[in-house]
C-alpha cells in the first residue's frame, strides 16, 4: 500500500485545495475523492476507498470542499456550489501537475453531484466519474430531479448507489442514467442506505467498488 500524507495546494487564489494524498507511484492514475454535504474528507467511507484504489496502483486524493474549509460542520452554504466546483478543478489540476497518469473525479452525495455538474460543465476535465449515492432528488420529493445537467455530460460515470437509499431507487437512477449521452453503469449495494458503508460490508465493499471503476474504466 502506497504512503498517505497531508496535502496542500494554494496554486489556484480563492480555491486552495486541502486533503490527503495517498501515492501510489509517479505514472499513475490518480482519483480526486471528495465528500458529501454533512461530512468531510476523513469520513470512513472515502477513507475505505482511498486504501483500497491505492493497494491497486491508483494513487488517490482525498480532499475536503471549499465549503468544509469555511468552516468544520454544517451543511453548505447558499450559492456555495460554484465555489465548491472551482476547488475540485483546483483539485484536479494539481493532480495532473503531479500524475502522468489518466485523471477520474469522484465524490459521495454532494460532492459526487458537484463533480457531476463540473465535468458536464467541462468535458475534457477528466477521464471517468465515480458517483457515489448521486443524489438524485431529496428524500420523499421525487419530483425535485436533479438530472438538469445529465443531458451534457460527456464523461463516462460509474454511479454506485445503495438499494435503500431515500434520494433514489434503482428504478430511478436507470431512468436518471439514460439521460446521460456518456457511457454509464450503475452498481447496487445491497442492504445499503445513502452512506453505502455498513458494518455488515465494511470488509467487502472498498474493493466491490474499486474492482467495478477499474473494470469501467479500461481503455
Amino acid at each position: 500500500m502506497g504512503e498517505c500524507e497531508e496535502f496542500k495546494d494554494d496554486s489556484v487564489r480563492d480555491a486552495p485545495v486541502l486533503g490527503f494524498l495517498h501515492r501510489a507511484g509517479a505514472n499513475a492514475d490518480c482519483l480526486v475523492l471528495t465528500h458529501g454535504a454533512g461530512a468531510n474528507c476523513q469520513s470512513p467511507l472515502l477513507r475505505a476507498l482511498a486504501e483500497a484504489f491505492c493497494a491497486t496502483g491508483v494513487t488517490v486524493l482525498r480532499c475536503d470542499l471549499p465549503f468544509r474549509q469555511a468552516r468544520p460542520h454544517g451543511p453548505p452554504m447558499r450559492g456555495s456550489a460554484e465555489k465548491d466546483q472551482e476547488g475540485l478543478r483546483a483539485a484536479v489540476s494539481a493532480m495532473r501537475r503531479a500524475s502522468a497518469g489518466r485523471i477520474f473525479l469522484g465524490g459521495h452525495s454532494y460532492g459526487g453531484r458537484q463533480a457531476s455538474m463540473l465535468a458536464a460543465a467541462t468535458p475534457a476535465l477528466v477521464d471517468r466519474l465515480l458517483l457515489l449515492s448521486y443524489p438524485l432528488h431529496p428524500p420523499k420529493r421525487p419530483e425535485q430531479m436533479r438530472t438538469a445537467h445529465f443531458y451534457s455530460l460527456q464523461t463516462p460515470a460509474l454511479f454506485v448507489s445503495g438499494e435503500r437509499d431515500g434520494f433514489g431507487s434503482k428504478a430511478e437512477m436507470e431512468a436518471g442514467l439514460k439521460l446521460i449521452p456518456a457511457p454509464t453503469e450503475l452498481l447496487m449495494v445491497q442492504g445499503a442506505g445513502h452512506e453505502l458503508l455498513t458494518p455488515k460490508n465494511r470488509a467487502e465493499l472498498p474493493g466491490r467498488v474499486v474492482e467495478a471503476f477499474l473494470e469501467f474504466s479500461k481503455d
